[in-house]
């Protein structure tokens, strides 16, 4: 019998998984999977636990929360040279990753993916130190997701950061100058926000990086260079209808590896979390972790499968 050990925040989303952490054990039990549970207590916590399960030997662990929990578990986990399989239970606001990689909305549900064993290989992206799942992003647009109180996330869900973002309107809209260096192309320009994507789900949003895949190898870069307030709320419902890589106040372009050069000092959003500093070296770790997932995730991507090839990789 494999073991799992679930790492669970019991503040996530609506604070309903404590509720259904019963049917969530038995169900694993079912399944064939011995769990055991650790609640998170404060912020790195999960991180910690993730951490101490690789070192106890366990087969999987199982992040059950949104994607700061994830996130939190992921970095546990990325530094070591032999990982256990990830399992997600969505519980969260945004579930950018669950949506990603299409698993079930209900917690009990995504207990059936993980007993089912199948796995996909998923990428994981690096700055400095830090590792991300979903989304690395800077710019003061990003105070949005930190400064909204988890109370409110809880009450109203999604909407917490519309209304968060409402409020602080007039400040945000403050551009920095940066520079961006790649094999595809070095850019210099004064913007308002940089977006480094590995998921094609970002807060809340489906398709804003639309052409983003966990298991392609690469990084999408997505940025809104500096414009007026018109041109913005016009790009805003570009965005919406899913045109907004069309328009020419949007930088797109994809790559394994970038350096981020800012002239002032920038926080960096890290799926949703602060994660240090926007200015370092960007890249990829292709399928560094082997994720639980439904059945028609489970190949790699064609993308993946060839990036694989071109690096010798089998």
């Amino acid at each position: 019998m494999k073991r799992a050990r679930l790492i669970y925040n019991p503040t996530a989303g609506k604070e309903g998984i404590e509720r259904q952490l019963p049917r969530i054990l038995q169900r694993l039990e079912e399944k064939g999977l011995e769990t055991s549970c650790h609640a998170t207590r404060h912020p790195g916590d999960a991180s910690h636990a993730a951490a101490e399960a690789v070192k106890r030997g366990f087969d999987i662990v199982i992040a059950a929360g949104g994607d700061g929990t994830i996130h939190e578990v992921v970095n546990g986990l990325a530094p070591f040279s032999s990982r256990p399989q990830l399992g997600i239970i969505p519980s969260g606001t945004s579930n950018d990753l669950a949506r990603a990689l299409h698993l079930p909305r209900d917690m009990v549900a995504a207990c059936e993916v993980i007993g089912e064993g199948r796995a996909c290989p998923m990428d994981v992206g690096r700055v400095q130190n830090h590792y991300f799942i979903n989304v690395a992003a800077a710019g003061f647009l990003t105070e949005v997701t930190h400064q909204t109180p988890s109370r409110l996330k809880t009450v109203l869900g999604q909407f917490a950061y519309y209304a968060k973002g409402l409020e602080k309107l007039g400040t945000l809209l403050r551009p920095f100058r940066v520079r961006l260096e790649s094999p595809q192309k070095i850019v210099e320009d004064e913007i308002y926000l940089i977006i480094v994507a590995n998921s094609p789900s970002i807060g809340g949003f489906d398709q804003l990086a639309a052409q983003a895949d966990i298991g392609d190898g690469l990084l999408d870069v997505l940025v809104v260079r500096k414009a007026s307030l018109p041109e913005l709320v016009h790009l805003v419902g570009s965005v919406l209808k899913g045109e907004h890589l069309d328009d020419e106040r949007v930088l797109y372009f994809q790559t394994d590896r970038l350096e981020v050069i800012s002239d002032k000092p920038m926080k960096l959003n890290l799926d949703g979390e602060w994660g240090g500093d926007l200015a370092g070296r960007f890249e990829t770790l292709a399928g560094h972790l082997s994720v639980l997932c439904p059945a028609e995730n489970q190949a790699p991507s064609g993308k993946w499968k060839k990036l694989r090839h071109r690096r010798g990789e089998h």
